[in-house]
């Protein structure tokens, strides 16, 4: 797996490091509603999705930090197995992220980018 690709993954995994707290633990500040869902509006019956939500960015995080583990401590199948996999997973999240909520496109490239240049760079090579 290339350079770039490494490069890309972390940066995926980085945006999925910081999504983590906002939504499992932050939610309730107004401007971390604001920056995640275009609204102020408190939703409390919504916390436990929000919780929810926010570890799944973390444990899609890790996998793709595991991955980048595995691929230089002499795993590299398992290595860019789980990184191609994670990366076309965030991509599908982003998508319907994407058109289930228009106005969070922002949020949906955020999550869905880095992944898409870590396959394209991937294919490239």
């Amino acid at each position: 797996m290339n350079a770039v690709s490494q490069v890309f993954a972390l940066i995926a995994a980085a945006v999925h490091l910081m999504v983590w707290p906002l939504e499992s633990f932050l939610y309730g500040h107004p401007r971390v509603r604001r920056l995640l869902t275009a609204s102020t509006a408190d939703a409390p019956q919504v916390r436990l999705w929000r919780v929810n939500a926010g570890f799944y960015n973390l444990f899609l995080a890790l996998g793709l930090v595991a991955g980048l583990v595995a691929l230089h401590t002499g795993e590299p199948v398992v290595g860019r197995t789980l990184i191609i996999y994670l990366s076309a997973f965030m991509i599908a999240a982003g998508a319907t992220l994407a058109t289930s909520a228009p106005r969070l496109w922002r949020g949906a490239l955020a999550q869905a980018l880095p992944p898409a240049v870590v396959l394209l760079a991937h294919a490239a090579s």
